[in-house]
């Protein structure tokens, strides 16, 4: 499992979203989103997005999970991102190299 987050990004957050969006669906032949969820309470947003890629380097399918949150308006925008389903072992994490991979894709926008 990999992790990246940030607490303080600026912007549109449907803008953010859409960027996203078409980054990872169009940074590998393989990836597809798998569902997502969008909501608001008050003036709060939250959006959470699933995608899924295949991954050469471990013959499997990983998953890359990102959460938007901000909490008003002109609030920055907090991100976190999961990824999961890298590894080939049955006791252990090894070889989470696609995990990385796929998240960088999404390093590479923010």
């Amino acid at each position: 499992m990999a992790k990246y987050e940030r607490f303080d990004i600026h912007g549109s957050f449907d803008s953010l979203k859409e960027q996203i969006y078409h980054h990872i669906l169009h940074g590998s032949l393989s990836a597809s989103i798998e569902d997502s969820s969008d909501f608001h309470s008050g003036s709060a947003r939250c959006c959470v997005m699933v995608f899924e890629r295949y991954s050469m380097m471990g013959s499997n399918r990983v998953s890359l999970n990102v959460t938007l949150f901000q909490s008003e308006p002109d609030a920055p925008i907090a991100l976190s991102a999961i990824t999961s389903g890298g590894s080939q072992a049955l006791l252990w994490k090894i070889n989470t190299i696609g995990e990385e991979a796929f998240l960088e894709k999404l390093r590479e926008i923010i």
